[in-house]
């Protein structure tokens, strides 16, 4: 049988008909698998809902402890309807997961949501999966994109810190996975001084220490005064409100692989652009496909065409899915 029998897209996401589940649905469904807890593919109203204990507990954080009817987190392989489920680290954000299906009589087929072979020092390493179908993400899926080291890019930052000592250096991160891993990063390249968050990335922050991430001084950013000349990490979003405001003369900066893109940057107004992604670069993203080698890739949410076609001129069947509903987050 083909692998379209047992899974392939709705308008609801990618659905398992054997085991009668979908894969990070974009709406409320009966019974949900969830990659990761970023909001494009974690989403509430579910009436089931299985993911790693993390996913879950970071759902919860997010959308209060009834976001779904009922929960179960993915401790091992587990078989639904004939269909051998199992989750495996995607090196994405805390709690990230692949999901390996294994369906009777059929291919076996890897979901990948979103992952990051860059060493990442607030979640599990990335970690090959065989398969027949190796459903990928694309969002960095053109030769363009080719991110550099972020220890690099953590050492620019520490150096426009000590070049101008009297402005606070306001770092626009997401925040879940990438507000934790510049902290992290930033403590890797030896800066012990305390860290100031934003009031929208505290809880989560707070939940990677629960975690055992050990983080260092992180205190909140709320009276300006105590934070010139220091580090503070908020989402992108409060760039453009009144509370960027309250801070003298700030350098503008932004944690993301779309930084690489300098249009974006100016666009955004950003002064110290730090091109740090949590997504495989088009280096990695065809590295792995190489040495992977399924029968077939999926390619989502992303530059979907552009790397169809690069599997087509290296001999790997392809095809779009063209799901809709997985916006591009601030990465």
């Amino acid at each position: 049988m083909r692998a379209d029998d047992f899974l392939h897209p709705t308008p609801a996401g990618l659905y398992c008909p054997q085991g009668d589940f979908f894969i990070d649905p974009v709406r409320p469904v009966p019974r949900a698998l969830i990659t990761h807890g970023h909001g494009d593919h974690a989403r509430a109203g579910h009436g089931a809902v299985l993911a790693t204990r993390q996913t879950l507990e970071i759902m919860a954080i997010r959308y209060g402890e009834g976001f779904a009817g009922t929960t179960q987190a993915a401790e091992g392989p587990v078989t639904i309807g004939g269909v051998g489920v199992s989750f495996h680290p995607a090196g994405h954000v805390l709690g990230s997961a692949q999901i390996r299906l294994a369906p009777e009589g059929g291919p076996v087929i890897v979901v990948s949501g979103d992952y990051c072979r860059t060493p990442n020092p607030v979640c599990a390493p990335w970690e090959p999966v065989p398969c027949d179908v190796f459903v990928t993400e694309a969002t960095f899926g053109l030769p363009v994109f080719k991110h550099p080291d972020p220890a690099a890019e953590t050492r620019r930052l520490l150096a426009s810190m000590a070049e101008f000592p009297d402005r606070a250096h306001l770092v626009g991160a997401y925040a879940l996975g990438k507000a934790q891993r510049v902290i992290a990063l930033v403590r890797q390249a030896g800066h012990d001084g305390p860290i100031h968050l934003h009031g929208a990335v505290q809880r989560l922050t707070d939940y990677h220490v629960e975690q055992g991430i050990a983080l260092g001084d992180l205190r909140p950013a709320t009276v300006p005064k105590e934070i010139e000349g220091q580090l503070v990490i908020a989402p992108p979003s409060a760039f453009a409100s009144p509370w960027v405001q309250r801070f003298r003369d700030p350098v503008i900066s932004f944690a993301s692989g779309w930084m690489a893109v300098r249009a974006r940057a100016r666009q955004r107004g950003v002064e110290l652009p730090l091109v740090i992604s949590d997504h495989v670069d088009w280096p990695r993203l065809t590295q792995t496909l190489t040495e992977l080698r399924p029968e077939e890739v999926w390619v989502t949410h992303g530059a979907e065409e552009g790397l169809v076609r690069w599997c087509e001129l290296n001999q790997l069947r392809a095809r779009p899915l063209r799901l809709v509903g997985y916006e591009e987050d601030e990465e």
